[in-house]
């Protein structure tokens, strides 16, 4: 994983000074899924431009995986920019930092969302707003979503499943388990971690009329999705 972080971090840098389409976040969070021992399968695609993904919840391992896939950045709580090692990762990924219980500073985490939206292909945002045991989906939290309430123009919302296929619970970030503990279980696995990344059709210009519409047809989407994987 270090050599990988050497190979890839000069690249970076060299790509944002020509100011060209910096493709090494992608891959070099594609090659930490790999490293992880996650081995992805996609259906579907993701929309064409700039897109707004609201995805399940089940670990950290969700990050490199669905990064890998689409290229997107990320909507990260702020307690992340706090510890400096991952908020230097999560800046080179355009990751969105938002205060979630920081009411005064609501008007500002809109227009840094919408702003992200954008300058960036694609955005994920996890509406459930924690982690699952993957096993079912937690109710969304509409919140979230504030800054897509109106959509911005030409940005399609689409809804994703990220689906551990043999066992999610064994992968699963929850409960007290410590965020360090569920890394290092994950990297000494020995089977490989097989996953499906379910890109799903977007949503319609009717199931965009708010924030509360918007979170109810996306969850509806992912939960018809995962039905149909038993």
């Amino acid at each position: 994983m270090l050599l990988l972080l050497l190979a890839c971090v000069p690249l970076y840098y060299l790509w944002r000074i020509t100011r060209l389409h910096n493709p090494w976040p992608r891959l070099f969070l594609g090659g930490i899924a790999w490293i992880a021992g996650a081995r992805v399968r996609i259906t579907g695609e993701k929309t064409q431009g700039g897109a707004f993904l609201l995805s399940n919840h089940v670990s950290w391992l969700d990050i490199p995986v669905i990064a890998g896939a689409s290229g997107s950045a990320f909507v990260a709580h702020s307690g992340l920019a706090e510890i400096g090692l991952l908020k230097w990762l999560c800046e080179m990924n355009d990751t969105v930092f938002i205060a979630r219980h920081n009411r005064r500073s609501v008007h500002e985490q809109v227009a840094s969302v919408r702003a992200a939206l954008t300058d960036t292909g694609a955005l994920t945002v996890f509406p459930e707003g924690t982690t699952s045991d993957g096993t079912g989906l937690l109710p969304f939290k509409s919140s979230l979503l504030s800054a897509l309430d109106p959509p911005p123009p030409g940005i399609a919302i689409q809804p994703l499943l990220i689906d551990y296929v043999l066992d999610p619970a064994s992968i699963a970030w929850v409960g007290e388990e410590h965020g360090l503990d569920n890394f290092l279980k994950l990297l000494a696995r020995r089977k490989a971690i097989a996953v499906t990344v379910h890109f799903l059709d977007p949503l319609t210009p009717d199931e965009t009329a708010n924030r509360k519409t918007m979170a109810t047809a996306a969850r509806d989407r992912i939960i018809t999705q995962m039905a149909q994987r038993r």
